[in-house]
Order: structure tokens, then sequence, then C-alpha cells
């Protein structure tokens, strides 16, 4: 049985590490990635870049699925530009998970979110859209991360924690159970977050 053709929008580091959990999920064949207009006509681990942001809906005529394969650590906003462009045109984003990761079969997790390899996500939790759960990073059971939020690498969420759209939490940090962080987050690399975060906070102050 053919696996439908699947196009990455973003060609960048994390468009690789995307590149390898879908390869081991192995549902989708790759069709190709949507790049900058210098990368247009390279490669990425052997897939072309076939166009640029302007090509999105052309390209679209040709795939029924689409993820997007940017990163995310100061901003949401590209990710939700492209989000919103693919939801418009009609475009199924699936919800991609590594087989190398855990999820619960109690937990929900959105579609166009991307769960990377080593990452767990335990009973009770909701996982929104269009976010990255990055490799070997933790959600505790009842937690809920909302719409295009970024769990960084090596990150724990402990229980029931909530955490709003657009928020970025930073490598090894360590979430304390029923903490409430607020939209549009900034929270950095290793730090200790022990009490709520208000819409827009950074962590540490800078």
């Amino acid at each position: 049985m053919t696996k439908p053709s699947l196009l990455l929008l973003g060609a960048g580091g994390h468009a690789k590490a995307c590149i390898d959990v879908i390869e081991q999920e192995d549902r989708f064949s790759i069709g190709g990635l949507i790049g900058l207009s210098i990368e247009v006509g390279s490669e990425v681990l052997g897939y072309p870049v076939l166009g640029t942001d302007d090509d999105v809906i052309k390209l679209l005529k040709e795939f029924r699925f689409a993820l997007i394969s940017i990163g995310q650590i100061k901003t949401s906003i590209h990710r939700i530009r492209l989000f919103n462009l693919l939801e418009q045109t009609g475009c199924t984003l699936p919800t991609v998970i590594s087989p190398n990761a855990y999820v619960s079969k109690h937990a929900n997790v959105g579609y166009g979110t991307i769960i990377m390899h080593g990452a767990v996500v335990n009973a009770g939790v909701t996982i929104k859209r269009n976010c990255i759960i990055n490799s070997q990073s933790l959600v505790e059971h009842d937690s809920m991360v909302g719409d295009h939020c970024h769990i960084a690498t090596g990150v724990t969420i402990n229980s029931g924690v909530e955490i709003d759209n657009g928020t970025f939490i930073g490598s090894n940090t360590s979430v304390r159970q029923c903490v409430r962080i607020g939209e549009n987050c900034v929270i950095g690399m290793g730090q200790r977050v022990l009490s709520d975060c208000e819409p827009g906070s950074c962590l540490p102050k800078i």
C-alpha cells in the first residue's frame, strides 16, 4: 500500500529531527520541504526543498498532508502563521508520534503536533494543536499544553500543570505540579518553575 505524501514547512535543523521521527513512524512518505529562497533546489537528508512560503498554496494542490517543521523559541508567530495558512487551504495536519515515545492511550494529542523520540505523555494529559513535544521531555498526568507550544528537550512538566497557547519551555526546565503558565511565555533553559507565570512572562527576566 502506498503511503500518503507529506509536505514539510521548514527546512532547518528542527526539520531534520522531524524527518527522523516521520521516517521511524513510517506512516508517510516525505515529498519535499518548504524553505528559504537560498535553500530551494537543495536537499535536507535526501529530500528536496521545493519552494518557499510563496509556493505553499500551489504545492498543496499536490499534497493532501502537511506538517510544520520550523522550530520555536522566542515566538510562536511563525508557526501560527503557517498553521493558519494550512487550515485555510483545507490541508490535513497529522499528529506525528515517534515509535520511541510513550503516549498513554488515555492522553489526547491535537493535530499538527509532533511527539519526538523518548518523550513521555502520561494518562489524562491533553496536548493541543501544532505543538512540539521534544526529545526526552515528560508531561505528567492531568496536565494540559495549549496550542502552538514547544516543550523543549528534557523538560519535566509535573502533574496538573496548565500551559497556555504559544508558550516555550526551555531544555531541562522543571515545572512544579499544578502551576499555571500563561500564554506566550518564554521559560529559559534549566529553570525551576515553582509558581504561576502571568501571560507574556519571561524567565529568567531579561
